[in-house]
């Protein structure tokens, strides 16, 4: 048992003394593997697995193209450098699990972030990012308890941006720490089928969410909620703030999914299955596609939602967010069969 840190609040200690217990195992977004050439399918099945799917299916690390690793490597090279140099630097410690991150090497994520918690119990950040990795090999439980702590820890702190490891098209950070926390915390509680637990905490997140992206991100998770509680009529003022003329930075999907549920787009032209070899479409079509696959569910059309949660799961973006939700809602649809 670890003894007591006369700094630490009790929730953080039962928090610990939790994560000894729990078994541990193995959209900043990782860079899509589909853009790897089809040639590399063979070598792909040869890395490591690096977690398990909701279905029971080994996730294996993805081979990149040779330009695409290249550069990771070199950001991790200089993260571990940075690290080296000062391993008692909580920065250090974040961005080396950042990198590792972007490479989908999550188990090594997982294990810089934990030791990096041991050195600073009381970090919201390193909270917040482990919490992502844990939901990127589906370790929910988990992730529930460090960001359900982040959030607590953060609470008196001034938010501030988060810097990008993945910049946008304009290099311009949109998201923030208090965004990044509630973001993630209410989408493992969705993904675990929690929706009255993830709505309370889109809500939190909906209250940080200060720039357009931010606000069509939360706003589409928000509107899939209530569909799912049951509760589509209280979607009307999410719907109301979103306009077609909205200047959107990185966040198009979620944006066009919103459309889509204004009535204002139609689900073909989110989804154009066919292009799901197509690099510069794979992700869209996680994405895009778990909304669409959400619209037909709660509209009674399972059949529908099931054949486009297969087809994202027949792509490789598995640590998309749309394809880990296409995987939960397959897993209990199943389940109840």
């Amino acid at each position: 048992m670890l003894a007591p840190h006369p700094r630490r609040p009790v929730l953080i200690e039962t928090i610990l003394c939790t994560l000894l217990v729990l078994a541990v195992g193995a959209c900043d977004s990782p860079p899509d593997p589909s853009a790897a050439p089809a040639a590399a399918a063979d070598s792909a099945a040869e890395q490591p697995v690096e977690a398990m799917s909701l279905l029971g299916v080994e996730l294996r690390r993805p081979d990149l193209p040779d330009s695409t690793r290249e550069r990771l490597e070199g950001n991790l090279a200089a993260a571990e450098a940075a690290h080296a140099a000062d391993p008692e630097n909580e920065e250090a410690i974040i961005w080396l699990g950042r990198r590792l991150g972007y490479l989908s090497r999550y188990q090594e994520a997982i294990r810089v972030l934990s030791e990096g918690i041991e050195l600073f119990p009381d970090s919201y950040r390193l909270r917040r990012h482990r919490g992502h990795r844990y939901i990127s090999t589906r370790q929910l439980d988990l992730a529930i308890i460090d960001l359900a702590a982040a959030a607590e820890l953060a609470a008196g702190h001034e938010d501030q941006i988060e810097p990008d490891g993945a910049p946008n098209a304009l290099g311009i950070p949109l998201g923030t720490d208090h965004f990044n926390i509630w973001y993630h915390l209410a989408l493992a509680h969705y993904l675990q089928g929690n929706f009255d637990a993830a709505l309370a905490a889109y809500e939190q997140c909906m209250a940080v969410s200060g720039n357009p992206d931010l606000l069509v991100a939360t706003s589409d998770w928000m509107v899939m909620t209530l569909r799912r509680l049951g509760r589509a009529d209280e979607t009307a003022p999410l719907l109301a703030a979103i306009t077609a003329d909205m200047e959107i930075i990185e966040n198009d999907s979620y944006h066009r999914r919103l459309l889509m549920y204004k009535g204002e787009l139609a689900a073909e032209d989110l989804l154009d299955l066919r292009a799901v070899d197509d690099p510069d479409q794979a992700l869209n079509i996680a994405t895009q596609g778990y909304g669409v696959g959400n619209w037909y569910l709660t509209v009674g059309e399972e059949s529908q939602a099931i054949e486009v949660y297969e087809r994202i799961l027949d792509g490789t973006s598995w640590a998309a967010f749309g394809y880990i939700a296409a995987e939960a809602d397959l897993a209990r649809l199943r389940s109840a069969e």
